[in-house]
């Protein structure tokens, strides 16, 4: 059996517990290893000083907007693969995988182009201060531009996870964070490139990454053809990508006004808050991300299994999946929420108003990721089906729908405490939105079984 069969063979008849394991795993492995560095980022940045800390916080949520046109196109792109691949369509699956990568990699540089044009404002408005400014510049000036090769991976990152090739993520992503992890000391400290040095050794990292994906297209591993010719801008292939892809745009532009909305309420309370939520931020990203790279080896076996109309192998993917991912929230919250103060100080030196901070808000985050499996499995799986409205509703929950009105009202009742609380209630309330929003989708998939 030749590797585009195994593939095949895997969305489609491989038990689940093992499908889950050989999709979501190496997913997972890949976006844990590729938090990590980004926490790793923080712990040698930390060490400049609050200022610096702050200001790869700002930058933060800039390059995520960046990051979000490559899951625009590729998470669009792989739920269309993984429904056309169960239909038995190849050639529109690869008519697709062709318009998402190139359509991905111009609109990337058009939006960078644009970000460093009007650099200052937009550090400003993401709640850089003027002291920390300076620093978030030198770093965005370097991280940015490197972006459109993060834009490129991202998208091969869900079009390579929809045919079944979770591996060859996992290997892009955890050669480039091991070397990031690398070479952080060496530009910050021994080269003394300080925040520039952190944007240089990322950039690398990114570029090493894109490498492996393009060794994996040039050798042919791919059950794709990656050719220009290829791309189609027709209706039914662009609107299939855009009902799937625009929510999870939405959902990571929102990710990024969440990050800068709580910078600027916490700029109120000087740089050492700003660097407090920061390493937060980045902590709860950690799992979150964890969760994500598994759920995206579950989403081309939903997709499979609905387009194949296989709704015994899509129910029981959808419990797997909400078990498994609950077990790891549940584990990684408690960590957090036990052991706050000894995390956070590892993020500075000493910075007490920072780790207080800091470590309040941990505490509070970590009880409520616990529900942060369940949540996911649900706004993925609606994308998954290709039922981009519901997607969109409750993609938007957590970082928008429930959190904005929070973040904006809560402080102003509750000072400091409400910027330290807001994601924890938004959490809450997005777990009770999906659950009244699973129920339906469940009697519909029933209805369609027992018309079988």
């Amino acid at each position: 059996m030749n590797s585009q069969n195994k593939k095949m063979e895997l969305l489609g008849s491989t038990s689940i517990p093992k499908a889950l394991l050989a999709m979501g795993i190496p997913a997972m492995i890949g976006m844990l290893v590729n938090a990590f560095y980004n926490l790793v980022d923080a712990y040698f940045v930390g060490g400049l000083g609050e200022r610096q800390m702050g200001a790869i916080t700002v930058v933060y949520p800039l390059g995520q907007v960046v990051v979000g046109l490559g899951l625009l196109f590729g998470n669009g792109a792989a739920s269309c693969i993984s429904r056309s691949l169960g239909h038995g369509d190849k050639e529109n699956a690869d008519k697709v995988a062709s318009t998402a990568l190139y359509s991905s990699i111009s609109v990337g540089a058009v939006i960078i182009l644009i970000s460093m044009m009007y650099l200052h404002p937009v550090l400003k408005l993401l709640g850089a201060t003027d002291s920390i400014l300076p620093y978030a510049a030198t770093y965005a000036r370097i991280y940015i531009v490197s972006c459109i090769f993060n834009v490129f991976n991202v998208t091969m990152n869900n079009i390579v996870t929809s045919e079944g090739a979770a591996r060859t993520t996992m290997c892009a992503l955890l050669m480039g964070a091991m070397l990031n992890i690398a070479l952080d000391p060496l530009f910050i400290y021994i080269l003394d490139l300080g925040v520039a040095g952190a944007a240089i050794a990322t950039a690398i990292s990114q570029i090493i990454s894109t490498c492996v994906y393009l060794i994996y297209i040039l050798q042919k591993n791919s059950v794709f053809h990656f050719r220009i010719k290829d791309c189609t801008y027709t209706k039914e292939i662009m609107f299939g990508i855009f009902k799937i892809g625009v929510p999870t745009l939405v959902f990571q532009i929102l990710t990024s006004v969440s990050i800068s909305l709580i910078n600027n309420a916490a700029g109120d309370y000087g740089d050492s808050a700003i660097a407090g939520m920061g390493v937060v931020t980045r902590l709860i990203s950690m799992g979150s991300l964890s969760v994500f790279g598994f759920i995206k080896g579950f989403q081309p076996i939903a997709g499979y299994s609905y387009g194949a109309k296989n709704y015994d192998r899509l129910r029981e993917a959808i419990k797997t999946s909400i078990l498994w991912s609950t077990i790891f929230c549940v584990i990684f919250g408690l960590i957090l929420a036990l052991f706050p103060v000894a995390v956070v100080s590892q993020f500075t030196k000493d910075d007490a108003e920072m780790i207080r901070i800091g470590a309040a808000a941990l505490r509070a985050n970590g009880i409520t990721i616990m529900l942060f499996g369940f949540y996911t499995v649900y706004s993925s799986l609606f994308l998954a089906l290709g039922k981009g409205r519901e997607g969109f509703i409750l993609g938007a929950c957590r970082q928008g729908i429930c959190f904005i009105p929070v973040i904006l009202l809560l402080p102003v009742i509750w000072g400091l405490n409400g910027i330290l609380y807001a994601q924890p209630i938004a959490d809450v309330l997005s777990a009770i939105i999906t659950v009244f929003m699973a129920i339906p989708l469940h009697k519909k998939l029933n209805e369609h079984r027992n018309r079988q």
